[in-house]
C-alpha cells in the first residue's frame, strides 16, 4: 500500500490532508504526507465551550447508556483495527505488529470501561448518630483535556476517554503535532458510534489541532475540569503546574527510566528476550523501554556477549514490511539526542556496542538509528537522564540492596522488573523496600502494560494512573451524603448546642 492508500483507507480524505500550515511527515521515509489546518486558541476556547453545553447533556445520561456509546466505538475499532494499526505506523513509526498492539489496547479499554459504567460504587458509612446514615457518590467533573505524545498517538487517549466518558464527562483531545492523523481518524471512528448511538450530545468528542500554545489554552481554562497528559517529565511540570494555580484536576503520566535486575537464579533464555524487546521495541522510544541493566557479577559474562549477539542480528527498516522489527526515530532532533547520550557515555568511560545511523542511503530524510549496548562503570549522570531513543545502559551488582539502590537512584519512577527464581528476592523487590516504581514486574521486561492494572508512576513520572483499577475516580468528583431520617437532630462528636 502506498502511503495515501493507507490515509484514506483510515478515512482521510485529500481535501482534509491538505490547505493548511502543519506539517506532518512519517518518520518512514522522512516524506510531508499531510498539511493540516491548525485551530487557533479562540478556535479551541470555542470547544470548550461547546464541550461545556454537551456536560450539561451527559452528565444527565445514565451511566449504562454512555456505557453503550463506548461500547460502539469498541465495535468501529474492531472494524478498523487494521487501517489504524497501519496508520499509526505510518504516522509514528513503529513497527506494524505494535500498531495493532496499539489499537487493540483501544478496544480493551472499551471493552473495561462498558462493564465499568454499571460499577461505579460508593460507599455506605456508619454514622455516629442514631436515626442517620450515611453514603459517599460520584458525580462527572465536567470538560476533560487530554494530551498525548507522537510514540503512542492513540492508545493513551483511549484510556483516558473510554473512562471519562462512562463517568459522564465529554472530552477534547490535543494530539502531539507529530501525530495528528491518527486522531482525526480517529475522531471519525468515534463519529460512525456516535451516530449509531443516536442521541450523544454534539460535541461530546473533539479534536484539537496544532501546536503547544492550543494545548495551554486547555490547561489554563478553569472550564476545563481535569486535564489528563501523556509526555515528557518537562512538559508535565508545566502542565501540573499550571493546573495547580487554578486548583484544577490532573493526571500526569510522564518520562521513564526503566530499570531490570538480573539475579543469579535468573532463567538467562527468559531475561535474554524480555531484555530485547523492552529496550529496543518502539525504537526505545516507550515510557516503558528498558534503559537500564543491572546484572549480577557472576552473570554478566554469560548474558552480556549473548546480549550483544542478539542485538547484531537485528533487522531495521520499513517498519510497514514483514520481518521488520525495528523502525525509525521520530525525527532528527531524536537521533541527535541519541548521539549526544552516546557522546557521554565515552566521557564517562562507557564502552559502546552498536549505536550510529543506518539506512541513510535508502532514506537519506529518514532517521534509522542502530540500537547501542553501553557498559557503564556506574550510574553517571547520562544513565541517570531519560533518552529517548535506543540505548541499553548496562552495570554489574554485588547484592540485591545495592541493585535496588541503583534501581531506585533515579528522578523517574515509571516501570522496574527483576528477572530472578529465588522467591524471597522477587518479594523483597516487590516490597516495601523494593522497587519504587509506578509498575514492578518480576520475570517479565518493564515495556508494556495490560489494561487492567493502573498504569503510571512516581517521582518525575507525575503520580497520576490511566486505566484500570479505580483510576475512575480521576474523573469524578466524591460527594459525601448524610441523611437524618430521624425526628431528633442530634450533633456529631456529640455537641450539645440548644436554642
Amino acid at each position: 500500500m502506498t502511503h495515501m492508500d493507507i490515509l484514506q483507507a483510515a478515512g482521510l480524505t485529500p481535501s482534509e490532508l491538505s490547505g493548511g500550515a502543519l506539517a506532518v511527515h512519517t518518520p518512514i521515509d522522512g516524506s510531508e504526507i499531510a498539511r493540516l489546518k491548525s485551530h487557533s486558541r479562540d478556535d479551541v476556547r470555542a470547544m470548550i465551550g461547546n464541550g461545556t453545553d454537551a456536560f450539561m447533556v451527559w452528565r444527565k445520561t445514565p451511566a449504562p447508556r454512555r456505557g453503550e456509546l463506548v461500547r460502539l466505538i469498541g465495535e468501529e475499532l474492531r472494524a478498523g483495527k487494521e487501517n489504524l494499526g497501519r496508520l499509526v505506523t505510518l504516522e509514528c513509526g513503529k513497527i506494524y505488529q505494535e500498531g495493532l498492539g496499539e489499537v487493540q489496547e483501544m478496544i480493551d479499554i472499551c471493552d473495561f470501561a462498558v462493564g465499568l459504567s454499571r460499577q461505579l460504587y460508593g460507599l455506605t458509612i456508619a454514622s455516629e448518630r442514631a436515626g442517620h446514615s450515611m453514603r459517599e457518590s460520584w458525580h462527572p467533573m465536567g470538560v476533560c483535556g487530554i494530551i498525548t505524545a507522537f510514540n503512542f498517538p492513540v492508545a493513551p487517549w483511549c484510556w483516558n476517554a473510554a473512562l471519562a466518558l462512562v463517568c459522564g464527562d465529554p472530552v477534547i483531545w490535543k494530539p502531539s503535532e507529530k501525530t495528528p492523523l491518527t486522531a482525526l481518524a480517529t475522531q471519525k471512528i468515534c463519529e460512525r458510534a456516535m451516530e449509531k448511538f443516536g442521541d450523544a450530545p454534539d460535541d461530546l468528542i473533539q479534536v484539537v489541532i496544532g501546536e503547544r500554545d492550543t494545548g495551554e489554552v486547555l490547561t489554563g481554562s478553569p472550564d476545563v475540569a481535569i486535564v489528563s497528559a501523556t509526555g515528557s517529565s518537562r512538559m508535565g511540570h508545566a502542565v501540573g503546574q499550571q493546573l495547580a494555580n487554578r486548583f484544577g484536576r490532573c493526571i500526569l503520566e510522564l518520562g521513564g527510566n526503566n530499570a531490570m535486575i538480573v539475579a543469579p537464579s535468573a532463567d538467562l533464555e527468559m531475561a535474554l528476550r524480555a531484555i530485547v524487546f523492552s529496550a529496543v521495541g518502539t525504537a526505545g522510544q516507550r515510557c516503558t523501554t528498558l534503559r537500564r541493566l543491572i546484572v549480577h557479577e557472576d552473570i554478566f559474562q554469560q548474558l552480556v556477549p549473548r546480549l550483544k549477539s542478539a542485538y547484531d542480528g537485528l533487522p531495521t527498516g520499513d517498519p510497514l514490511a514483514d520481518g521488520t522489527l525495528i523502525g525509525p526515530l521520530i525525527d532528527a532532533d531524536a537521533f541527535a539526542g541519541m548521539e549526544r547520550a552516546l557522546a557521554e557515555v565515552i566521557k564517562d568511560g562507557g564502552l559502546v556496542h552498536g549505536g550510529g545511523r543506518t539506512l541513510e542511503n535508502d532514506y537519506p530524510n529518514a532517521w534509522y538509528a542502530i540500537p547501542a549496548i553501553a557498559e557503564m562503570p556506574g550510574q553517571t549522570d547520562i544513565v541517570r537522564h531519560e533518552t529517548f531513543a535506543p540505548i541499553l545502559y548496562v552495570m554489574k551488582y554485588r547484592d540485591l540492596e545495592q541493585a535496588i539502590a541503583l534501581q531506585n537512584d533515579v528522578p523517574q519512577g515509571l516501570s522496574s522488573s527483576i528477572f530472578s527464581t529465588d522467591i524471597r528476592e522477587a518479594e523483597e523487590f516487590l516490597s516495601a523496600t523494593g522497587s519504587d516504581c509506578g509498575i514492578a514486574n518480576v520475570n517479565i521486561g518493564p515495556s508494556g502494560a495490560e489494561i487492567g492494572g493502573a498504569f503510571g508512576g512516581e517521582k518525575d513520572t507525575g503520580g497520576g494512573r490511566e486505566s484500570g483499577s479505580d483510576a475512575w475516580k480521576g474523573y469524578m468528583r466524591r460527594q459525601t451524603n448524610t441523611i437524618n431520617y430521624s425526628r431528633e437532630l442530634p450533633l456529631a462528636q456529640g455537641i450539645k448546642f440548644e436554642i
